[in-house]
């Protein structure tokens, strides 16, 4: 299988539940999105490791696992978006020492945390991107982390992790693509992720 290389576009604060955020990648050399949807730590940790001149006064969980990984000589090659299973995405993290190459199992969100770290590749396999990617009109540039791309700094506070639960379960399969449509036009990333793995679930 083929991968795709990913680019991370920005985080999105969500509007339906309280301490979600939708972290949004761009394929490199295309237009679809991946919309991933991402507790308030980690989008706090992402958006940390994206504003280059931001440090906290103590390290934060991925920085302290940076620190010990280069005190003892290990990189981060590449993460991997290797599989998603009912709307969950599972990810690798491709780790290398001695020129030994060994493969970690991660949640996706923690994988991007140590990519941007490391400043490793992002990569899924195309049938991912396929199935999970949201197609939208227009010329973008998916390669460059600019102003545009707005990363809510401001609300990213420490919170209880959120509820997943909806009323999505409870619309027709022609309701949810419809609601998916109106999503990726609002540029709601956060709902169209949670419709379109409501809709993975079915198929």
């Amino acid at each position: 299988m083929s991968l795709v290389r990913l680019n991370i576009k920005g985080i999105s604060y969500s509007q339906t539940q309280n301490g979600a955020y939708a972290l949004i990648l761009n394929e490199a050399d295309g237009e679809r999105k991946l919309p991933i949807v991402i507790g308030a730590f980690e989008a706090q940790s992402i958006a940390i490791a994206l504003e280059k001149e931001i440090k906290p006064p103590r390290p934060l969980t991925h920085d302290l696992f940076k620190n010990f990984a280069d005190r003892f000589d290990i990189i981060i090659k590449q993460v991997i978006i290797h599989k998603l299973v009912d709307g969950v995405f599972y990810s690798s993290i491709i780790c290398e020492r001695d020129k030994i190459e060994e493969i970690i199992d991660a949640r996706t969100s923690d994988a991007i945390s140590l990519a941007l770290r490391f400043q490793a590749p992002i990569f899924t396999y195309k049938n991912i991107l396929d199935k999970a990617g949201i197609f939208l009109k227009g010329n973008t540039d998916p390669t460059e982390y600019t102003d545009d791309d707005e990363v809510l700094m401001d609300e990213l506070v420490l919170e209880d992790d959120f509820s997943s639960d909806n009323d999505y379960k409870q619309m027709s399969l022609q309701e949810l693509h419809t609601s998916l449509d109106e999503a990726v036009n609002n540029e709601d990333y956060e709902k169209a992720a949670q419709l379109r793995d409501e809709i993975s679930k079915r198929n």
